[in-house]
């Protein structure tokens, strides 16, 4: 990806968002743009305009860590915009990958043992791992009945980002796809920042880019996020409305994967309906849901 662009972008949309009201500046003068003008921006920060133009036009690398703490307090950078501008910074000084340690192939990674018997030790809720680019790696099983519409037939690796935009059953799987769908993006963002070199990830990035214009408009905001922990709600084909506690764990020994664990509030409906769907332990022995 071309990180000057990326900067550039991700800076114009930051200031965009804030008003002078915001950061306690008064608004004088007729605004052509929303948001911010440079020279605010500029004077925030305690940068010279000419300054913070170029860095607006993306040429960070060199950028000190006070610079860039002073830009990410001036623009209201919460703690995951204010981490994507430093990957972004390193990015452009030749940094590799945040730091990261050298990553095995997803596929050799999740066939360790003892993680495949850590996943499987989780029994009620489901658990998976995936990657940055939202493969889904592997699971327990239940997690191969809940994730049933996603994962289909043929054995091919799925990937949670494809089965959003692109499979019309993701309507019907995410009661919220609106808000799942930016969350998606924003993901997949956050690890753009990460690993700009990341070349499955361009390849990813370019067909969703071309196949969706939803994507294509969300990937134009800018908006990075972790995954963190949460709730979600999902209607499956078999069992119905389950609305689920997530929690996100690195996997220490695996850079750049992570096992999510999805559960149900105890005594609840959710969990009742998960219960009955721990009953299957693959999707070949799933029930066809009723009409």
């Amino acid at each position: 990806m071309d990180n000057r662009r990326e900067v550039s972008e991700f800076l114009t949309t930051r200031r965009a968002r804030l008003t002078p009201d915001q950061v306690g500046l008064p608004t004088t003068g007729t605004r052509r743009v929303p948001g911010l003008r440079r020279s605010e921006v500029a004077s925030l920060a305690g940068l010279s305009v000419e300054y913070y133009a170029r860095l607006e036009r993306g040429q960070v690398a060199g950028a000190s860590s006070g610079v860039l703490e002073a830009l990410a307090r001036a623009l209201q950078l919460d703690e995951t915009d204010g981490a994507h501008l430093y990957d972004l910074a390193r990015a452009a000084d030749g940094v590799p990958t945040s730091g990261r340690a050298r990553r095995r192939t997803p596929e050799r990674a999740v066939s360790r043992p003892s993680l495949r018997w850590a996943l499987d030790a989780v029994t009620d809720g489901v658990a998976f791992i995936r990657d940055g680019r939202q493969d889904l790696l592997a699971t327990n099983a239940l997690g191969r009945a809940f994730y049933s519409p996603v994962i289909g037939e043929g054995g091919r690796v799925p990937n949670l980002a494809r089965f959003q935009f692109l499979d019309p059953a993701a309507r019907d799987f995410y009661p919220d796809w609106d808000l799942l769908a930016a969350m998606c993006v924003a993901n997949l963002r956050t690890e753009a920042g990460r690993d700009p070199h990341d070349r499955g990830l361009q390849d990813l990035v370019g067909e969703l880019s071309t196949r969706s214009e939803t994507f294509r408009r969300l990937w134009a905001q800018h908006d990075v996020r972790t995954h963190g922990t949460g709730t979600k709600r999902f209607a499956h084909p078999v069992v119905g409305e389950l609305t689920l506690a997530y929690e996100e764990l690195a996997i220490t020994a695996e850079p750049g994967l992570a096992l999510l664990v999805y559960t149900a509030e105890p005594g609840s409906p959710s969990a009742e309906r998960l219960g009955l769907l721990a009953s299957w332990t693959a999707p070949a022995d799933l029930p066809r849901a009723n009409g």
